[in-house]
């Protein structure tokens, strides 16, 4: 079985080819309910869809693009006249110009228009909006904007209610048929027998099936609650912007026309506008256009569109058009629709539920044909072959329905929506944990894990960042205090604090701002949150240092040139270069430095050792180092000039620490004994890293601590040879991470999570098998790549997310080992009873309760079991598991065996053993045998809480839905053998019968253990 599952019911844990994804499709074939089956599978044709519009909007640009171009050559010099009447609804508003002519002008990338309503001041004008000060937040004015111009949410479908999943309950192809018989039973019962007597058996099929539909429906409804919010909770989106003249975080959902937008590298961009004022700016449109070039953003080419990726670079943005007047909107609206690949797991629990659907299918045919049969030859010998009495037409349709229900019983339907309860219910208690996951199927892949490449700081590190040391013109002092720092600016010369401080306020991401209150804030990453903090306890002043230079060019940071550097045009004349990054690259590019009296004096050998001996000094203490340097510009330098590598003065070196987070040493060790390889993967110095692996315990005495640059120089063979035995990897590039992560996952087959934060680091993200994105520090084009958003930056969050991923496993495993035990057993003892004996044990209805008690009751009592400690202690499945286990072979087929056994010996020696006679024997009979088997599910359902381990009453009372499942089943069963009889054919018993009934099933337990210690292969 297992080979034809991985053969036509394979599909990759993401971006699976869409030949797979129709493939497994087409052979599922045997689906009682259509709608239901594939609820969670991906809508490939509204995917079509999407990509359609994305190909439309790459002609409409590029076109845009050209068009643009050439009326650029023309305007100049010409007087431009507007034929443009503003409406009269948006001058009543107090705006002049409407969402439409917005629309266009951006959309359409019009220059002219732009330059017609006066570039983009006249556009702010026009918005009742200022470029410094954003727009006026009074409710008045921001509701008569939403009236106008609308808001930033895109069309989505309104949530099914609970009545949707009624009817797509009744949808059951089968259940349909049993609808058929059950009328039919009634006209017949009724015309033969009158009312009420003649109507039982046909008002038991319909209760039953109404019984089935409720409670299908209340599961699936309330599974759709969870994944509701989880979708609220993806969509939280944040943005800097400025209104009332004060900087501030908001949901991009709040965002109206006239806002002004602050954007950096690997943000989002949240809506339709045009360029203010900014900085290297490049944007990827592929989200949107499918287009790989990126764009160039500046005063030339304004256009900002919706969802789009800032690549690099940082700009102010003047918010235009929103929601679904924008591109993004429409192809987010189209996309929503287009849903989840669905899950490995699911893919291959259709395959099993089409393998032994088919099966039930031959066996129902076989069954009708056998039990017709019977009826034909006791006419025949009875020579009563041409004549007919209702009662016989009456037994030809139970046959029917019975044959019918083996169906219902026989195709596994639950498999694979198991897989998606489960999953549901492991990311809502995940989300909990501070875990959110975007893709399925990365819930279940994370459970294989076998190695985990972390970042250094934010995830193994509380990224609270503070400056601890500092060396500047030769003097290193710890500066961890306000004193201490005081004393410090007190020992360097004036000439070289000006110099750092001017360093300090012009190169950086980060801004001192006004909040709401009024009190000053710092804005930006940790690390440059740290080092404007030490600014301004040197003395500094933010805004007096950035309004006494005009900046020329800025290069922001990134992972792979590990720095960032500025260009400033001084008010004295002449320009200077502002640099600071990873200490050793920093160094490297400067041939002088600040002495002690603040002058500029060549790096001689000794002043070299000595920098670089500090910063091995920082490093070995866990903190990390940067460096500040400049450079004077005599000739002319524009915003096109590059920004120089070398020939730097060093300013200062300063080490910021950044502590180990509680608990992830704990983690670390938790992932060993899991069998969990963890490695961290940073762009920190190789002695910082280190000293952090060590305290983490990562690096052991046999692994192996390497720099990046060292790595890339590396053969293939020597690869292969290095690449397990690597448990840091430092100064390392988003590159190296890629072709590590590719390495672990191609040639040794490991099964690997990536944590990144960055913008680069999306390739890693997307090349392994679970990308973890950090919700804190992580950028949108991480979170975008990443497949599980780390909401809390925690090292051991992570750990939680592989002990979910392990327990959704092992749950699905439990229900399915559950599942195909009950399906054998009714399969075998409907079709052998019917062969044997002309006649089925369990009639239509009892066998809608058997298959409730495994569908969805089953997979909501197994398919939810929460976690538990000694997920963690057991090896990891890997790449080439499989997943139904010659451990669950052996538990099926033995737990079936004892069933069967049971129910035949029931069946051919009960009367005789319960000492039955007179007419009601066969119907207590059957009802024994009913109850019996039930109570074997019942017994079993417990069993099956562990797989390999004695003890399954472990935490059984800390599990809530199943104690209320099992609870239910048995209270419920004891109302149908008890009080509904008439309806399901079945008779009160005696308490001695009930003993006999409940021990039978018991005697699973034991009979369950005892095959449990029969070894077995893992293969």
């Amino acid at each position: 079985m297992e080979n034809y599952l991985n053969e036509n019911f394979d599909v990759q844990p993401k971006n699976s080819s869409e030949e797979a994804l129709q493939r497994w499709r087409k052979l599922c074939w045997v689906v009682k309910n259509r709608k239901r089956r594939f609820r969670f599978t991906a809508n490939l044709s509204k995917r079509n869809e999407a990509e359609a519009i994305r190909k439309s909007n790459q002609e409409k640009f590029r076109v845009a693009v050209l068009v643009s171009q050439a009326a650029l050559q023309f305007i100049h010099g010409l007087n431009l006249t507007s034929e443009y009447t503003v409406p009269e609804e948006v001058k009543a508003a107090g705006f002049q110009i409407c969402a439409d002519e917005l629309s266009s002008i951006v959309e359409g990338r019009d220059v002219k228009k732009l330059q017609i309503h006066g570039q983009v001041e006249g556009i702010a004008s026009k918005l009742e909006t200022s470029i410094t000060d954003g727009i006026s937040t009074t409710e008045q004015l921001l509701s008569k904007r939403q009236e106008i111009y609308g808001i930033n949410k895109f069309a989505e479908y309104p949530p099914k209610g609970f009545w949707t999943f009624v009817w797509e309950a009744l949808q059951d192809m089968t259940l349909m048929i049993l609808g058929i018989c059950a009328s039919v039973s009634l006209l017949v019962g009724i015309v033969m027998e009158g009312w009420p007597k003649g109507a039982h058996d046909g008002l038991g099929i319909v209760a039953s099936i109404l019984l089935v539909v409720f409670v299908t429906a209340t599961s699936d409804y309330r599974q759709s609650l969870q994944f509701k919010d989880l979708d609220r909770e993806k969509k939280k989106i944040t943005i800097q912007a400025t209104r009332d003249g004060c900087r501030q975080k908001m949901s991009i959902y709040d965002l109206l026309p006239g806002d002004i937008v602050h954007l950096n590298i690997g943000d989002q961009v949240p809506a339709d506008g045009l360029f203010l004022h900014g900085f290297s700016v490049v944007i990827n449109e592929s989200s949107l256009t499918g287009e790989s070039e990126p764009v160039n953003v500046n005063s030339q080419n304004p256009f900002l569109m919706s969802g789009t990726k800032v690549q690099d670079g940082s700009c102010k943005m003047l918010v235009t058009t929103v929601g679904m007047r924008t591109q993004w909107g429409k192809l987010m609206a189209t996309l929503s629709e287009g849903g989840d690949d669905e899950t490995p797991l699911q893919v291959k629990l259709n395959g099993v539920a089409t393998i032994i659907g088919k099966i039930g299918l031959f066996f129902s045919l076989v069954t009708f044909a056998v039990l017709v049969q019977g009826l034909f030859s006791r006419k025949l010998q009875e020579g009563s072959q041409w004549t007919w009495s209702g009662d016989e037409a009456m037994e030809i349709l139970e046959f029917f329905a019975i044959a019918v229900t083996i169906v219902v019983v026989a195709v596994p339907e639950g498999l694979p929506l198991a897989v998606t309860l489960s999953l549901a219910f492991a990311m809502k208690k995940m989300m909990n944990d501070k875990a959110l996951v975007r893709h399925l199927a990365a819930c279940e892949t994370m459970g294989s894990a076998t190695t985990i490449c972390s970042d250094k700081t934010g995830t193994l590190t509380t990224n609270h960042m503070t400056i601890v040391k500092a060396c500047v013109s030769g003097k290193t002092k710890d500066v961890g205090s306000s004193e201490e720092v005081s004393n410090l600016r007190s020992e360097i010369p004036d000439s070289a604090l000006k110099i750092l401080l001017q360093s300090i306020f012009n190169n950086t991401g980060g801004e001192v701002v006004k909040n709401k209150d009024n009190k000053s804030e710092i804005l930006g990453s940790p690390t440059e949150t740290a080092i404007l903090e030490f600014g301004l306890q040197l003395g500094g002043n933010f805004h007096a240092e950035r309004q006494s230079s005009t900046i020329i060019k800025v290069e922001p940071f990134n992972s792979a040139k590990k720095r960032m550097a500025v260009a400033l045009e001084l008010p004295e004349g002449g320009f200077r270069v502002h640099c600071k990054g990873a200490s050793e690259i920093i160094l490297a590019a400067c041939d002088s430095v600040l002495n002690s009296k603040g002058e500029v004096v060549p790096l001689d050998e000794a002043t070299i050792y000595h920098l670089n001996n500090t910063i091995e000094q920082f490093a070995n203490e866990a903190l990390r180092t940067i460096c500040l340097a400049y450079m004077e510009i005599q000739s002319e330098f524009s915003a096109e000039s590059p920004i120089p590598t070398t020939g730097y003065t060093c300013i200062g070196i300063v080490g910021i620490k950044d502590p180990v987070r509680p608990g992830v040493k704990e983690s670390v060790a938790i992932c060993r004994s899991a069998g969990i390889t963890v490695r961290m993967v940073t762009g920190d110095n190789i002695n910082t890293a280190k000293a952090i692996a060590r305290e983490c315990g990562i690096l052991t005495d046999n692994g192996l601590a390497i720099e990046g640059p060292v790595f890339r120089e590396k053969s293939l063979e020597e690869l292969l040879e290095i690449i397990p035995k690597i448990e840091v990897m430092a100064r390392s590039s988003p590159l190296d991470k890629h072709t590590l992560v590719k390495h672990l996952r191609t040639t040794f087959e490991e099964v690997v999570a990536v944590t990144g934060d960055g913008t680069n680091d999306a390739p890693a993200l997307h090349e392994a098998d679970i990308g973890l994105a950090m919700g804190i520090s992580g950028t949108e084009v991480a979170k975008e790549s990443a497949d599980v958003i780390i909401l809390d930056d925690n090292f051991s969050t992570i750990v939680t997310v592989a002990r979910w991923g392990r327990s959704v496993y092992v749950n699905i495993q439990k229900f399915v080992q559950f599942q195909l035990t009950v399906n054998v057993v009714a399969l075998i003892v409907n079709f052998s009873s019917a062969c044997l004996t002309g006649s089925a044990p369990l009639t239509a209805v009892q066998l809608l309760w058997v298959n409730m008690i495994m569908d969805t009751l089953g997979a909501l009592a197994l398919a939810t079991e929460p976690p538990n400690d000694d997920l963690m202690k057991r090896t990891p499945v890997g790449r080439k598991g499989n997943f139904i286990s010659n451990v669950m072979w052996r538990n099926i087929l033995g737990q079936s065996l004892y069933q069967f056994v049971i129910i035949w010996y029931l069946q051919t020696r009960g009367k005789v053993a319960f000492q039955l006679d007179g007419p009601d024997s066969d119907l207590i009979l059957n009802t024994l045998i009913f109850n019996s088997f039930v109570f074997c599910q019942v017994f079993n359902e417990i069993s099956s809480r562990e797989m390999e381990k004695i003890n399954v009453f472990k935490g059984i009372l800390k599990n809530y839905v199943f104690v209320t499942v099992l609870a239910c089943t048995v209270v419920f069963q004891i109302i149908i053998i008890e009080l509904l009889g008439t309806f399901a054919n079945t008779s009160p018993l005696t308490l001695s019968q009930w003993y006999v009934s409940v021990v039978l099933g018991f005697l699973g337990m034991p009979i369950a253990a005892a095959i449990k210690m029969i070894p077995v292969g893992s293969a």
